[in-house]
């Protein structure tokens, strides 16, 4: 078994259900871990999936982290039939002074 690590990526989206949170853009950081069978002939490409959570992030505003991270992982999935577990967190780092805020999802 093999593991795609994809760690801290940011991004500036529009995300959130408060007035603010829908008028300007706050910077989340995203997580990934995905266990797979490696296969020469069905390998996983974590370029594809960086693209994915950046496409969806960016274009779907969405109101829930939950609901974010739910698509997410269904795209992926989808895409890629040998994956046996998904992790995978979104934070947001600057909404409270004192802390991260966030929410995390594990597949198996």
């Amino acid at each position: 078994m093999y593991e795609i690590l994809i760690e801290d990526l940011e991004l500036d989206i529009i995300i959130g259900i408060l007035d603010f949170e829908r008028k300007n853009r706050q910077r989340v950081v995203v997580n990934v871990k995905i266990e797979y069978q490696y296969k020469k002939e069905s390998f996983i490409d974590y370029v594809d999936i960086i693209n994915i959570i950046e496409t969806l992030l960016l274009k779907n505003r969405y109101y829930l982290l939950e609901d974010a991270i739910l698509e997410i992982g269904d795209n992926i999935l989808d895409r890629y039939l040998n994956i046996k577990s998904l992790y995978l967190k979104i934070v947001k780092p600057d909404i409270i002074k004192n802390g991260t805020v966030g929410v995390s999802k594990l597949w198996n």
